[in-house]
């Protein structure tokens, strides 16, 4: 027994010296006891009730002693075991002591025995309790769970092994169904469209492993008439039968007159067909949100157009055109990020103003939506048939975007895609252009040089989440620039411009300087700090980070440098001294941005690595794309198999954060589990 806390023992004994024998054999085994000594019988029942021993022993009791002391003990406390002290033992006398109701019978000048079988009864008598403890607190759930799926107003359905076990009267309307056997007993995701299946299969397997939290699941039911339609879900850790499963839970919506009222207000600007904003909501919104800054990455106008519209509509008609068109948006819209903003323009061109983390993130956006449009089956009443879609992308700059050039670049765009066949995007950027222009460069080049002089250059973390289950304080920093009158600068603006003016070493070398002062006050798990090309090939880097850890006194194994695959690729021997370098000065080194280079796994035998950041252009779609979850998968594998740990960036959604964490990624990154906010320096 390794619990040390105090244990209750009745002692029934004309003397007190067995008693302080007891004590001090069992105090020897390691068991912390406390003896109460009960002279008279009639003593015991009062003594069971007020002390809760968990054992009762006897010593040299009569036969009519022990059986009255038993009976006493089955009323009171039943399963407290009784044990007898006698001045010899045998075979005939043990078999009479446990005919009158005893466990078992011992000398106490056999100090081994008392202690095996006093260690053997408590551990069985613990056992016994904590096991009629979760059975009566399982019946009791039960009977609550049985009231709660008879009553609740959400639709409720409980799964064990991928097959569904029960179903309430709200999950059985919802999906259009009768009879609970219609359900029960059958495989869940046959209650689901194929697009949805892998990221609930993936929370469906995290919940059972508690790696679920309140996420909600953006799924595609599949109603008893066939019809599919969006669902939003929530998953909970539940029990079926004494057996752990999972509720799939979609919840009733509470209305109250405040939230009708904002309801009817919005459904005054929504399309009843599409359920998208009209045309003059939707600009009027567009406008809000551009004159507001993002706080990280890239923004995209878009407009997605449905092919041949015209042709559809005169196959299947007017009104077949309207249902084509509200299925076409039903599938832009299962795709939007969660800053995401999407609406009718004209005819069968939405448009959607995107926020990504990069033009990469875009494109690779645009190419998912193309291909599943191209696999669905559109429905209407006259007709089934297949569809394509031309997407045309314009990048907004930062600040100051003007809506009507960012459309007409966006339509143009979708026009040229359509001239050139269609089934296409076409992706406009004059962002990058305009920072090419050499006086462009001569004013951020002064505005960067001045804000290293005046240091009013900040770092924001963002967290990364183990998928794990483990509560580490792991963060990725990045560098902003505040102007000279304290609005914050994004790297986008001016990281261009100090990469082609030789600038970007002495950012590298200021964010390294105040990430290690963090660690040092902060002490976080892991800080990943990202380093440009410059200082992978900057002779002079090991000996100033020395000087660094010198005289930060930050531990160096709570550093992880990151590069990007294109960087090191580029770079290739350098990176290889610089990572050993590293390592020798137990700093971890991860590659990000990781995947989408000609031969990426090529780099992982070539390089001594911690961590692999599998590239957020990876991400869009991956819910729903067999090829991509495959790409990944290789990737999680590969990595593994060399101790290397994974990081997905950019999870702006549970259902890819179910997909990844079943495809055996360690770490997730993302708007999904925060914002990047300021570095706090302070102690």
């Amino acid at each position: 027994m390794s619990d040390t806390t105090a244990v209750p023992v009745l002692v029934h004994s004309i003397s007190r010296d067995p008693v302080e024998t007891l004590n001090s054999l069992l105090r020897n085994s390691g068991l912390a006891v406390y003896c109460t000594w009960i002279p008279s019988l009639g003593d015991i029942g009062d003594a069971l009730e007020q002390l809760n021993p968990e054992l009762l022993i006897s010593v040299n009791p009569s036969g009519q002693e022990l059986t009255g002391l038993a009976a006493v003990r089955d009323q009171m406390a039943p399963s407290v075991p009784l044990l007898v002290v006698r001045e010899s033992v045998d075979e005939a006398t043990i078999a009479d002591d446990l005919t009158c109701g005893a466990r078992d019978s011992f000398t106490l000048q056999h100090a081994t025995r008392v202690q095996a079988v006093v260690h053997r009864e408590l551990r069985t008598f613990r056992l016994d309790r904590t096991l009629s403890s979760t059975l009566n607190s399982a019946q009791d759930y039960r009977r609550q769970l049985e009231t709660v799926l008879r009553r609740s107003r959400d639709a409720i359905a409980q799964v064990q092994e991928g097959i569904v076990v029960d179903a309430n009267a709200s999950w059985l309307e919802l999906f259009g169904f009768d009879e609970a056997s219609v359900v029960v007993g059958q495989p869940v995701m046959d209650l689901f469209d194929a697009e949805t299946q892998a990221p609930l299969r993936g929370a469906l397997a995290a919940c059972l492993k508690g790696r679920w939290s309140d996420h909600i699941l953006k799924t595609g039911a599949v109603l008893a008439d066939g019809s599919v339609v969006p669902l939003e879900i929530v998953l909970g850790l539940g029990e079926y039968e004494s057996e752990p499963s999972v509720q799939l839970i979609v919840p009733a919506q509470n209305r109250d007159e405040k939230q009708m009222a904002s309801e009817l207000q919005a459904a005054v600007h929504q399309e009843p067909s599409t359920g998208l904003w009209t045309r003059r909501r939707l600009l009027q919104l567009l406008r809000e949100k551009l004159a507001t800054p993002i706080p990280g990455g890239a923004r995209f106008l878009v407009c997605v157009r449905l092919d041949k519209f015209s042709a559809i509509e005169k196959d299947v008609g007017v009104q077949g055109g309207d249902d084509i068109l509200a299925q076409f948006a039903g599938i832009v819209r299962s795709m939007l990020g969660q800053n995401d903003l999407l609406g009718h323009f004209s005819g069968p061109s939405l448009l959607l103003l995107a926020e990504r983390g990069n033009v990469r993130d875009m494109e690779a956006w645009c190419e998912s939506l193309i291909e599943r449009v191209a696999k669905h089956l559109f429905h209407s009443a006259n007709a089934s048939l297949q569809a394509t879609c031309t997407i045309g992308v314009a990048c907004a700059p930062p600040h100051d975007a003007n809506l009507d050039k960012l459309a007409i670049e966006a339509v143009d765009a979708t026009r040229r895609g359509r001239e050139r066949g269609g089934n296409r995007y076409e992706l406009i950027d004059n962002a990058d252009q305009d920072t090419r222009v050499q006086a462009y460069d001569e004013i951020w080049v002064r505005h960067i040089k001045a804000a290293l002089m005046e240091n009013r250059f900040r770092l924001v973390q963002q967290p990364i989440v183990s998928l794990n289950g483990d509560n580490q304080k792991i963060f990725d920093v990045a560098v902003r620039m505040l102007d000279a009158q304290g609005k914050e600068v994004l790297p986008s603006e001016f990281l261009p411009a100090a990469a082609r003016n030789d600038l970007l070493r002495n950012i590298d070398r200021w964010v390294l300087g105040a990430a290690l002062s963090f660690i040092a006050k902060r002490s976080p798990d892991l800080l990943f700090v990202r380093m440009s090309r410059d200082s992978i090939t900057d002779g002079g880097f090991g000996n100033w980070l020395d000087t660094q850890l010198k005289t930060t006194m930050a531990d160096p194994q709570r550093l992880c440098l990151q590069f990007t695959e294109e960087n090191v690729g580029r770079h290739l021997q350098q990176a290889q001294q610089l990572f050993q370098l590293l390592h020798d000065r137990r700093v971890r080194v991860a590659l990000e941005h990781f995947g989408t280079g000609r031969d990426p796994l090529a780099l992982l035998r070539a390089l001594p690595l911690d961590f692999l950041k599998i590239d957020g252009s990876l991400m869009q779609g991956l819910s729903s794309s067999p090829e991509l979850q495959q790409q990944v998968r290789t990737i999680a594998e590969a990595a593994s198999s060399l101790n290397i740990q994974t990081v997905a960036e950019r999870i702006e959604d549970a259902n890819t954060m179910a997909v990844v964490w079943q495809l055996g990624v360690q770490y997730i990154q993302g708007y999904l589990v925060h914002a990047p906010e300021e570095v706090v320096m302070k102690s």
